[in-house]
């Protein structure tokens, strides 16, 4: 009798934990993001149904998007929204930054509306830039934008990416390597050294610019796991991420801090350096005689790009290691720049990569347009330590030459100045 009252006690408390977790209020913030994960599932299937349609329906769609709007306004909105519009623009057309923009964009030979970018509400070109670097800017979600600008969500997605899409598109003028000589912004390989001059006839290069890469979190595309009610689970991914749950973003900046180069990968691919390494032996002529790349440790040293070593093992070493921090210091700081003006790169909440890739290649297209506007963010330097790397990188033989050779003029030069 005692065992079965126990039993129903047990069973009772079960019901009723079970009762209370169906019906226990979810947080704000996480009542946002699944109310944001289900309008991005329901626009991922609707953008399948229409890729599935005919290219008849297709083109009618098409111009009848073209048309004047005629739609009678919505219940209880059209004095109100229509005095938030109008406040709207008038935020955008004081912003530099959003006027900048958008003055890029329309003169941009896109194939996208000079007036306005895909959505039902038709929004002007600046209203949809104010309404675009807000997405980047904050970690904010669709729900708090969609109040703020009185949009559909699903409506602010279409826009969104449409304006990415569209910025794309201006890649290859914004990123690009510097090929003539005004485009070429140098810097010495030492910059406390004062007889860099006659090193460089010796044999010392000059900095064309430097290589690194870093990790923009993502969501998962099976959704997070439920680690609260599982800790050794919590624990596992703690110690051994999914290597789908990042994107590998991998740059060169200049001497002025700009991107020159920009290749973005999936976690799971380990090919660092590797692209860029294709694209020099095909083109040598990118890195020209007397100049190089610097890069951390990891990437492969070779005639065109030096690293550091390891562990400095002697005073001749720990010097090299020094001149090349400065400039893996600037690196670091760049992309820490980048991270606080575009607040989103900070985790994205989409488990689509695509999409995520296009957040990111829009970003860092957005952060060169900044730079040329003179606006500087400058973002704090996550003190994180190294972690080992793993991965084997074979040293060139060209490469081990001119780092040695680098190594003992940086040496002898500081012998000469102390004597």
């Amino acid at each position: 009798m005692e065992v079965r009252d126990q039993c129903v006690a047990s069973a009772g408390r079960a019901i009723m934990d079970l009762i209370q977790s169906e019906w226990e209020p979810l947080s704000h913030w996480e009542l946002d993001q699944r109310l944001d994960r289900a309008v991005e599932e329901m626009i991922e299937a609707d953008l399948m149904a229409q890729a599935q349609s005919s290219s008849v329906v297709t083109q009618e769609s098409q111009q009848e998007d073209l048309k004047p709007l005629q739609q009678p306004p919505e219940k209880g909105t059209s004095a109100y929204e229509s005095e938030h519009r109008a406040q709207a623009a008038e935020a955008a057309e004081a912003n530099p930054a959003v006027q900048h923009i958008t003055n890029l964009l329309q003169r941009s030979s896109s194939n996208h509306s000079k007036t306005r970018l895909s959505g039902r509400a038709r929004l002007s070109l600046s209203h949809t830039v104010l309404l675009s670097l807000t997405l980047l800017y904050k970690r904010i979600s669709y729900r708090n934008v969609s109040a703020n600008f009185h949009l559909e969500k699903g409506n602010i997605h279409r826009i969104f990416f449409s304006f990415c899409d569209r910025v794309i598109a201006l890649q290859d003028q914004l990123i690009k390597w510097p090929t003539g000589q005004g485009e070429v912004h140098l810097l010495p390989f030492s910059s406390w050294l004062g007889h860099n001059e006659g090193l460089e006839e010796r044999g010392l290069p000059k900095v064309l610019g430097v290589l690194g890469d870093t990790s923009i979190p993502i969501r998962l595309p099976t959704g997070k796991p439920e680690c609260e009610s599982d800790p050794s689970e919590a624990k596992r991914l703690k110690n051994d991420l999914d290597p789908d749950s990042w994107l590998n973003l991998e740059l060169v900046i200049n001497g002025d801090g700009r991107f020159i180069y920009c290749h973005i990968s999936k976690g799971s691919e380990k090919d660092r350096g590797r692209a860029l390494l294709e694209m020099l032996q095909q083109n040598p002529e990118m890195v020209p005689p007397g100049t190089c790349l610097i890069a951390d440790v990891g990437y492969p040293l070779t005639g065109q790009i030096l690293t550091p070593f390891s562990a400095g093992r002697s005073p001749q070493e720990n010097l090299y290691n020094r001149s090349v921090g400065i400039h893996l210091g600037r690196f670091e700081q760049a992309l820490a720049d980048l991270k606080q003006r575009f607040q989103k790169l900070r985790y994205l909440d989409m488990g689509n990569y695509d999409r995520a890739k296009v957040v990111v290649l829009t970003a860092c297209i957005l952060n060169n347009v900044f730079l040329d506007m003179g606006d500087v963010t400058k973002g704090l330097i996550a003190q994180t330590t190294k972690e080992d790397v793993t991965e084997e990188v074979t040293d060139d033989a060209a490469g081990v030459a001119m780092r040695d050779t680098v190594v003992n003029l940086l040496y002898s030069t500081l012998e000469a100045e102390t004597h």
